[in-house]
């Protein structure tokens, strides 16, 4: 059992039909808590009725929750979702919201400093408080993991490529990659030579991409590990990219195999992509025989 701090938003994802609980650091956070680790969270929420009920809906499943901030303010974020044909999800994210006004306090610090591992993401950084709180954690964080979700407008180059030099493990798509590696100069159609570009570029160790259907890259200690994917018929892919670097930590800060790591981590993601919302409940025993049918 690994302590895990996750750091960032939390929020109502609200779909045309109904809404469900999310936000990728609650969502990452949910994932670790089921794979048997502590895991606390460092957000905030509003004071109202969305605030009282992602705090249940967090303490109900075990996620530790001193460091969930009232906001007596601005309200519990909420983020309309809309999904294409293909369930894949576009956002319209609201500004500014209670998870915009982290603060630092002696509790986060504590916690910070005692975890294995601290994960954090880019949309928390729009807005200077909570930018400036991530910055003073990352300093006392022993093991930095930094899940890229690029969200427009809410994002700049420049913070991105601070953040990616504070961090010991990056996460990205492939959109991501391209888009941010051409936005530090660099110009290449191969995966792979963006992976080492960044690599580089930031001193990082480790760099994951996730490429949807088609898988995933994990560059980890200079070898590049694949896995191609799983086929499974998509319902929304609304955290699947965040169940997905949940398994793959899990697996990694275990001393698992690098190469059983991703493809563990591509069966979380394709389950959670063939399910509704985000956290949906899958026993390891399920992604286990998931994977063994997928190769046979």
């Amino acid at each position: 059992m690994k302590n895990i701090v996750c750091f960032g938003e939390v929020l109502w994802d609200v779909f045309p039909n109904h809404k469900k609980i999310g936000g990728a650091p609650l969502n990452v956070a949910l994932r670790l808590q089921s794979l048997e680790n502590k895991v606390a969270v460092i957000t905030r929420i509003g004071k109202d009725v969305a605030g009282d009920k992602i705090k249940d809906f967090i303490e109900e499943r075990g996620v530790q929750t001193e460091n969930v901030q009232i906001d007596a303010t601005l309200k519990t974020g909420e983020v309309a979702v809309v999904l294409d044909t293909n369930g894949a999800a576009s956002y319209t994210i609201n500004f500014p919201r209670a998870w915009d006004g982290i603060q630092l306090t002696a509790t986060a610090k504590e916690i910070t400093k005692k975890s294995d591992a601290f994960i954090f993401g880019s949309l928390v950084a729009r807005n200077d408080v909570s930018r400036d709180t991530l910055y003073q954690l990352l300093k006392i964080a022993k093991y930095k993991i930094f899940d890229v979700n690029l969200r427009a407008p809410h994002y700049t180059i420049a913070i991105l490529n601070d953040l990616m030099q504070e961090a010991s493990f990056i996460k990205f798509n492939d959109d991501e990659i391209f888009e941010i590696a051409k936005g530090l100069a660099f110009s290449s159609n191969s995966l792979e030579e963006n992976i080492k570009f960044i690599a580089e570029a930031t001193n990082t160790k480790s760099i994951c991409v996730t490429k949807g259907g088609d898988g995933a890259i994990l560059y980890y200690n200079d070898v590049f590990y694949y896995n191609n994917g799983y086929k499974i018929e998509v319902v929304d892919t609304v955290g699947a990219g965040d169940s997905f670097l949940a398994s793959l930590i899990n697996k990694l800060l275990k001393g698992t195999l690098p190469q059983e790591a991703i493809d563990f981590a591509c069966a979380v993601g394709a389950l959670i992509a063939g399910s509704e919302g985000a956290n949906p409940e899958i026993k390891e025993t399920e992604i286990l025989n998931f994977i063994k049918q997928a190769t046979i």
